[in-house]
Formats: C-alpha cells, sequence, structure tokens
C-alpha cells in the first residue's frame, strides 16, 4: 500500500449541533467530486458520528472549532475530526467498533479522531479520477469586464463597521 496522501479536503466549522448538516453536505459533495459516489453514505454516516461526538463534548457556551479532512490515501479513505476539546483524549466510539479507528490528542489542543474506509476493489487513491479546475473568472465576473479585483480598503472599513453594529453593538453616530 502507498502511504502517499494522494488528495485531501477539508472544512473547518464551529462546534454546534448545525455543524452535523454542513458536515453531510461537505462529505457527499467532495466524495462526488471525487468520484467516489458508492462510498458517501457510509462515510457521511461515519463521520456525522465523529462530528456528533466532538458537538457533545464541546462547551455550548463557548463552542470551539471542528476541522474535518478528507484524505486519498493508497487503498483507503481517511476521515479526521479535530476538536478544541480539554481534557485528553475521548473514548473511542462504540458505533465505530470493528472499523479502523484511532484518537489522538493534540497536545493541548484538543483530539482528532480518525477513521479508514476502505476504497472500492481494485481502486487505489492514485487511481481516483480527480477534478480539474481552471483559474477562470464565473460569468458573472466576465460580464462586469475589466473592473479591479481589488476591494478598496474605505469600502470594506465600511462594511465591517457596519457589521460591528449589526450585531447588537450600539454606538453614537460620529
Amino acid at each position: 500500500m502507498n502511504a502517499d496522501t494522494a488528495q485531501v479536503d477539508d472544512l473547518r466549522l464551529i462546534a454546534l449541533p448545525t455543524a452535523l448538516n454542513c458536515t453531510d453536505i461537505f462529505v457527499r459533495f467532495t466524495l462526488s467530486e471525487w468520484s467516489l459516489r458508492p462510498l458517501a453514505d457510509e462515510a457521511a454516516h461515519t463521520t456525522g458520528l465523529m462530528v456528533d461526538a466532538a458537538v457533545q463534548a464541546s462547551d455550548p457556551n463557548s463552542p470551539g472549532f471542528l476541522t474535518i479532512r478528507l484524505r486519498l490515501r493508497g487503498d483507503c479513505l481517511v476521515i479526521e475530526v479535530e476538536d478544541e476539546t480539554k481534557g485528553g483524549a475521548p473514548a473511542q466510539l462504540k458505533e465505530l467498533q470493528g472499523m479502523r479507528t484511532g484518537v489522538e490528542p493534540l497536545g493541548g489542543r484538543g483530539n482528532r479522531r480518525w477513521c479508514e474506509l476502505a476504497l472500492p476493489p481494485g481502486m487505489s487513491a492514485s487511481a481516483v479520477p480527480l477534478p480539474r479546475r481552471e483559474k477562470r473568472r464565473s460569468p458573472a465576473a466576465e460580464a462586469l469586464g475589466d473592473e479591479p479585483d481589488e476591494l478598496d480598503p474605505q469600502v470594506m472599513q465600511r462594511l465591517l463597521s457596519g457589521l460591528n453594529n449589526a450585531g447588537g453593538g450600539h454606538r453614537k453616530p460620529d
């Protein structure tokens, strides 16, 4: 087996219950892009269990971040969920017994749960047809012509100030 990672994609979320739906969409979309739809249900279920455990372990009053990572390596799909919970490595999930899984503490920064799912028979990570992306402008951007891509710093400052004020902080007009 070749242990080199052929492809990786990840998503960073806040450890709240809404992370479960976002995770499901992320896993299904990524595996669809990687032409691994046969693994989508199992991978989405497995990742959901791992994310749910991390959300349950987080402080609901001050949730940390989660990083969900999908990695193609050798003859498997590796699913990783990193959290920011403190207090040592959590127990293995009973629902994942019999699968190749693990939990590792991240040196006081949280934990990483991982699980490996076998790729379809006869397939290896290097044989998975990955999407090809070109750096090109969207049709909407093309219609605008040659307008600059940079944002005016003053406009950005006004936007950020407006967002801060909309968040409940009231301030007197200047």
